[in-house]
């Protein structure tokens, strides 16, 4: 059984946003956690992103499925690690 951990960081969050939110809740029932971090700057809003999401116990299929249709956005980097 294995543990899937992928963070998906968002180089042009408000431009990019709308299509990652829509792969995430297409695989959405594969995923037990997700956090989504940015800092902002006062009166500013980052344009930079980070998301970490945990899946459920072997959703590895889902989870390599979603790294690949992420990796197809410009702008966006996934990083994946397995327990």
């Amino acid at each position: 059984m294995s543990k899937v951990i992928m963070g998906v960081q968002l180089q042009e969050r408000i431009e990019k946003a709308v299509k990652v939110q829509e792969l995430l809740s297409k695989y959405g029932c594969h995923i037990t956690t997700r956090v989504g971090l940015h800092s902002s700057p006062a009166n500013t809003c980052s344009p930079r992103g980070l998301i970490l999401l945990e899946f459920v116990d072997d959703a590895d299929e889902a989870a390599a499925e979603l790294e690949q249709e992420l990796a197809e956005i410009d702008a966006v980097l996934v990083k994946k690690m397995v327990f």
